[in-house]
């Protein structure tokens, strides 16, 4: 026969071993969740910083093609928008030197700013802008 004595013994034996592996599926559950999460994130900010990028190499392209339009174009600051979200670019003329000019874009989509800027160089007898440099601020 059994005593009471050893009876609480093994059932405080089997609690503590009870609590013991519920606490080790709790925290392996936790972890397994916060490890999907950081995943989604780490996917969902790579898009948001890449079509950040893309919408200011957009407001790259509007300010190229307003210069060719008019080669005196100069802005201190105008938007581009695409969807909800937005690209500011500023255009300056004879910027860092005569016959130069500099376009600096920026845009943030959720958080992720991207900004880019380029120096090209205006040939005043063809009226055509060329490209020198192109850099990721």
């Amino acid at each position: 026969m059994i005593s009471k004595k050893n009876f609480l013994r093994g059932g405080q034996s089997f609690l503590a071993l009870v609590l013991l592996i519920g606490a080790i599926i709790s925290i392996s559950v936790l972890l397994v969740a916060f490890l999907a999460s950081s995943l989604v994130d780490t996917g969902y900010g790579y898009a948001a910083s890449s079509n950040a990028q893309f919408l200011a190499m957009s407001g790259i392209q509007d300010a190229l093609l307003q210069l060719d339009r008019n080669a005196a174009f100069t802005s201190s600051g105008y938007t581009v928008n695409a969807g909800n979200y937005s690209a500011n670019i500023t255009v300056t003329q004879n910027d860092p030197s005569a016959g130069f000019v500099t376009i600096v874009s920026s845009a943030t989509v959720q958080l992720h700013k991207r900004t880019i800027e380029v120096v090209a160089i205006e040939n005043a007898q063809t009226s055509s802008v060329t490209v020198l440099s192109v850099q990721n601020i």
